[in-house]
């Protein structure tokens, strides 16, 4: 009896199922994954760009979340190491987080970013932007730099990969012991 009562249940259950397949409502003609889902995740990606045979860029991440339709790479826990035509290191990022836009190769790092050279050099910011089409460096946010001696401040600034073109808002630091950058006061 049991049994005759389970089974005329299951049976009622899959009538009232397949009648609601049956009914005509509108039905989904392509399936679409959430905006914020990622269609690939990697769990320790580390990625090698070279330009003629030659090391570029080393870019490794904890986790990388591929996002196909918006053309972007979220990278989390960022360390990149970037070389100079020679294959020579001339600069090493680390940061929490950074985005990279697929279409112009444009890199947005945040959270704790910072940048050293093998100099010594030492660049700390929230955030930073890399250009490449403009072979530009940028912040718009507070950052320090400090270098041999030289201890640089702003709320902004944007720079050539080289730091050899700087253009710092709001500048203030020293540059070597007695050199104050002008507009300050010596202390």
């Amino acid at each position: 009896m049991r049994t005759a009562v389970a089974r005329a249940v299951a049976l009622a259950a899959a009538a009232v199922v397949l009648a609601a397949c049956e009914s005509g409502g509108a039905r989904p003609t392509a399936v679409v994954a959430a905006a914020d889902t990622a269609d690939q995740v990697l769990i320790g990606f580390s990625h090698h760009v070279t330009a003629d045979g030659v090391r570029r860029t080393l870019l490794e991440a904890d986790t990388a979340l591929f996002f196909e339709r918006a053309q972007t790479t979220v990278l989390r826990r960022v360390r990149s190491t970037f070389y100079d035509d020679r294959g020579a290191e001339v600069s090493r990022l680390t940061a929490r987080e950074a985005t990279y836009r697929w279409q112009d190769g444009a890199l947005t790092a945040k959270g704790s970013v910072e940048v050293t050279t093998p100099e010594g050099g030492r660049l700390r910011t929230e955030s930073l932007l890399y250009d490449k089409t403009a072979n530009r460096i940028s912040t718009d946010v507070r950052f320090t730099y400090d270098a041999k001696g030289d201890h640089v401040e702003g709320e902004a600034f944007r720079a050539d990969v080289d730091f050899r073109n700087i253009v710092t808002d709001r500048p203030r630091g020293t540059a070597g012991k007695d050199l104050v950058i002008p507009g300050q006061e010596a202390e």
